[in-house]
């Protein structure tokens, strides 16, 4: 009956995250860092080598050996994503600054994690990429970019393998769907405007692997990769007119090619004593993978739109301490540089991005040797930046240019339950 009772617990957490799927992104790009609760208090400085729990799954599958046993982990993220626009010279003249691009959303993530003997066995569910932008749409950039939602769903299911008392392995398959939505305005004609807005979605298939090495007792070095995953999305392009009747020659199924990065880890644990802890990482993200992207017509076969993004490759690269006040408490700090991937000629009025530094404190509370609560909180200073951005609407001689300078901001609030059986 227990097992029963966790195996249902499991299946509908599942289910709750992946309805929730994430939609925005706080880390560089739109790339998800969020993918537990105790690791953010640390600005998830060490996650490939730390192995603190079940969320070890998504950080580094070896890690899963290092686990007192069945644990199921369960976290949720607020994520406030602060986007204002000022404009300084776009055109045409016409329209507001867009108001806050940004949004106030929710990233969970859910675990689960079984040792036996040598090997283990776990399921992760969570969303290692997201995009949400959303301005007014009067604003003077509408014919660049109104509405951009990127929203995934990742399964990972894993395994790892105790080779030693020195040397752990693991890896894991993931399946990740990817649902994307990009509106903005069209020049139907002169002086005759429309909107344009193209969903479109695909399911791929990754994997990722990693190795921890316990070199002494108080020292753990960990690698992890995760792969790239190739997609080949699609959709349909509706067009409408001023009175928002659909423009049926202008409309037709989409197909677009995508394909997001792989990363590298290496990250480090290290005990000072029975009070403090030492972590820290460098992650290396493969940007360069999303350069163009060109939409075509199904129906048509022409080339529809292109999207140039040629994003760049970026690190990571975290710092953070643990103080373990007594049997129950555990206080947490950290702080991150997470380098932007768009490059500042290419930025675009959809990925208005620029670096990151991230400052962050938490707390973990034992309640007992089975059940602990995390709770994590992070501040985001993102470097102001601009755009300048001239984009002649495709299949046509219309002109627009973005000029204006952004500012940004990031607040993230975390909690996460664990349990061990």
């Amino acid at each position: 009956m227990k097992h029963q009772t966790s195996s249902r617990l499991i299946a509908a957490g599942f289910a709750a995250t992946c309805a929730a799927s994430a939609q925005i992104a706080a880390a560089a790009g739109f790339a998800l860092i969020e993918q537990s609760g105790s690791g953010m208090g640390n600005a998830f400085a060490g996650a490939a080598a730390t192995a603190e729990d079940a969320s070890t799954v998504f950080f580094n599958p070896a890690g899963m050996s290092y686990l007192p046993g069945p644990q199921i982990v369960v976290a949720g993220h607020a994520v406030n994503l602060s986007t204002e626009f000022t404009n300084t010279g776009s055109s045409p003249v016409g329209g507001g600054n867009g108001g806050n691009a940004g949004d106030l959303l929710f990233v969970p993530n859910l675990y689960f994690a079984m040792p036996i003997g040598a090997f283990a066995f776990g399921i992760g569910a969570n969303a290692p990429f997201g995009l949400a932008t959303e301005y007014d749409s009067t604003w003077v950039g509408r014919f660049q970019g109104i509405k951009s939602e990127l929203t995934t769903v990742n399964i990972n299911p894993s395994v790892s393998y105790k080779i030693n008392d020195m040397f752990s392995v693991g890896g894991g398959v993931n399946y990740q769907r990817t649902d994307v939505e990009l509106t903005n305005a069209v020049a139907l004609a002169p002086l005759v405007f429309g909107a344009s807005s193209l969903k479109a979605d695909d399911d791929a298939w990754g994997w990722n692997l990693g190795v921890i090495a316990q070199i002494s007792p108080d020292m753990r070095v960990g690698f992890s990769y995760r792969s790239p995953i190739k997609y080949e999305l699609e959709g349909d392009i509706t067009v409408t007119g001023p009175t928002g009747a659909v423009v049926a020659p202008a409309s037709e199924p989409a197909r677009a090619d995508v394909t997001f990065p792989d990363m590298f880890s290496v990250g480090v644990m290290q005990k000072f004593n029975d009070k403090w802890d030492f972590m820290g990482d460098i992650t290396f993200t493969h940007w360069n993978h999303v350069d163009t992207i060109d939409v075509f017509g199904l129906r048509t076969g022409q080339q529809k739109d292109q999207l140039v993004l040629k994003l760049e490759n970026s690190w990571r690269i975290a710092f953070g301490l643990n103080y373990h006040y007594n049997d129950r408490w555990t206080f947490k700090g950290g702080a991150a540089w997470d380098q932007s991937p768009v490059n500042d000629v290419y930025r675009t009025v959809r990925l208005p991005d620029e670096d990151r530094y991230w400052v962050s404190i938490g707390a973990k509370y034992r309640f007992n040797n089975k059940f602990s609560v995390d709770l994590g909180y992070a501040h985001l200073f993102v470097n102001d930046t601009s755009i300048n951005q001239t984009r002649t609407q495709f299949n046509s001689t219309f002109t627009t240019t973005v000029r204006g300078d952004y500012e940004a901001s990031v607040d993230l609030f975390s909690l996460q339950l664990t349990y061990t059986f």
